[in-house]
């Protein structure tokens, strides 16, 4: 049988979704594709899961489109679905209500990067290496595009982009596209101190939080605070939120805390 592309394993209110095909740089076929948005739909419809970390088996975190296929002609490669199922997947992460942070464990490329850009929040080990490489490949970022050009300041995604050079994590996390960069033996602890912020949040709270920092700046001022108005006087009569307040005034955590 062949191996998951995708695992996915649930402890403490954490899934940690992992990309399992090392031999091939856990490199973005449909099947990879496919998994790995289920594990993001299923955790982010699971009450008990809290946050996701999303990360790759191996020296490399996501190498991006499988060429093989691509250069095949295959139906289910990058000339047929699988700028769809990119798509998809990408779509799994920015809508998933959960935080999801990317746990960079070793080298990206191409759409591998889409997948950093995608999360809330992105760790990366000192030692992983990152290139847009499609221009040498004689192709463009182009589906990844609209999550890296969200986060990435404009020169340096012309610089990335056009030269497809590979660069270090500190000049990725300088370009906007990582949140903090660690040394390997590092990784596994700042991951877990982002874990236990979020867990902090109210559920609730993180999802409608996540869904303002994507909406508002589409939105006109006016537009944005009627939509922001509504939304708080929402929250702060709601269950989530006496609880939080309750539990603030009392000197104690709030329940959701206890739920990880």
């Amino acid at each position: 049988m062949t191996d998951p592309a995708a695992l996915c394993d649930v402890v403490a209110g954490v899934a940690t979704i992992t990309l399992n095909r090392p031999d091939s740089k856990n490199r973005l076929d449909a099947a990879a594709m496919a998994e790995v948005a289920g594990h993001l739909d299923a955790c982010g419809a699971d009450d008990a899961v809290r946050v996701i970390v999303l990360t790759g088996s191996g020296t490399t975190f996501c190498a991006g489109a499988d060429l093989a296929a691509a250069a095949s002609g295959a139906a289910d490669g990058f000339v047929g679905s699988g700028p769809q199922g990119l798509v998809r997947l990408l779509t799994a992460i920015l809508d998933n209500p959960k935080p999801v942070i990317a746990k960079v464990q070793g080298h990206v490329a191409g759409g591998g990067n889409g997948l950093v850009a995608a999360c809330d929040i992105a760790v990366a080990s000192s030692e992983a290496l990152f290139a847009f490489s499609e221009v040498r490949l004689g192709v463009a970022p182009a589906v990844i595009s609209v999550v890296c050009l969200e986060v990435m300041d404009r020169r340096s995604a012309q610089e990335l982009f056009l030269t497809g050079e590979r660069v270090d994590a500190d000049r990725v996390r300088e370009a906007g596209l990582l949140t903090k960069v660690c040394p390997p033996e590092a990784l596994d602890a700042v991951v877990g101190g982002y874990v236990k912020l979020l867990t902090a949040g109210g559920p609730q709270a993180l999802a409608h939080s996540k869904d303002l920092i994507r909406r508002v700046p589409r939105l006109s001022r006016a537009d944005a605070f009627d939509v922001t108005a509504e939304l708080s006087a929402a929250l702060f009569g709601s269950d989530e939120a006496r609880e939080g307040m309750t539990a603030f005034l009392e000197k104690r955590p709030a329940a959701w805390v206890s739920l990880t």
